[in-house]
């Protein structure tokens, strides 16, 4: 099965991937400004997310040979990929098992290494909306707000929400997947992995996923790899600081 995307402008083909309980959707603001730039945007949503598919199986493997089933089925070589957390970590995996197909990458806010999981209380209060009673968004955001008090991050995982047929609302993500394959998630990238192309690795100035000590492992796998903070901006950088993140990100093409 095909990776569901939009595809918005025409030139080089630029492709994104979200992070995890994301979509493509989440990034059209940039992918319109990148478009107007002379990039074809693929706004591609991962296995088991958005409008693609749902699998039982889920992992990094998968999913970057989703990505090269993706990339065979449009015909698309030599891409600009940029993937944000989850997407970076398969945009990694990706580069470095078909390098020849990458013409440069992206990694917002994520690093190589292995994370310790920490995404139990935006799970639990998923797996508490009951949608068979649920009638309305502000209903889904008034339970989600009882384990999750940032709004930002509400509005976010609402985004997920849809109407499955007339007064039954259901999540787009494959929550039951998800839970039970959490631990896929924080997986590192194999050691032996390296991509020898131009790579731009971004930060959030207040988030703690990318640290000073991981420069050593991204040039191990990636030795042209710069690092660039975006300031004021945690792990959603690219919502939090878009304009510096838009800058950086065509400064580096």
């Amino acid at each position: 099965m095909i990776l569901h995307s939009q595809i918005i402008g025409k030139g080089k083909p630029f492709v994104i991937l979200h992070g995890l309980l994301g979509m493509g959707d989440n990034w059209k603001t940039l992918a319109n400004q990148f478009a107007e730039e002379g990039y074809q945007v693929h706004l591609v949503d991962q296995r088991n997310h958005g409008r693609s598919f749902h699998s039982e199986s889920f992992n990094y493997e998968l999913m970057a040979e989703d990505l090269k089933r993706y990339c065979d089925a449009h015909d698309l070589k030599n891409i600009v990929l940029l993937g944000h957390s989850l997407g970076g970590k398969t945009a990694m995996l990706f580069a470095t098992t078909y390098p020849s197909l990458v013409d440069k990458l992206v990694v917002a806010d994520i690093g190589p290494k292995s994370y310790p999981q920490h995404h139990q209380d935006i799970f639990k209060a998923l797996n508490e909306l009951d949608f068979e009673k649920l009638k309305s968004r502000s209903e889904a955001d008034k339970l989600l707000s009882e384990y999750i008090k940032e709004i930002g991050t509400r509005q976010f995982l609402l985004k997920n929400l849809y109407w499955k047929e007339k007064g039954v609302l259901a999540l787009r993500a494959n929550l039951a997947v998800l839970s039970k394959e959490i631990d896929e998630v924080g997986k590192a990238l194999p050691e032996a992995k390296v991509y020898l192309g131009n790579t731009l690795f971004l930060k959030g100035s207040k988030s703690g996923y990318i640290e000073s000590m991981d420069e050593i492992l991204i040039k191990k796998h990636f030795p042209k790899a710069e690092i660039v903070t975006i300031s004021n901006a945690g792990h959603w950088l690219h919502a939090e600081n878009p304009d510096e993140f838009y800058h950086n990100v065509m400064n580096f093409l």
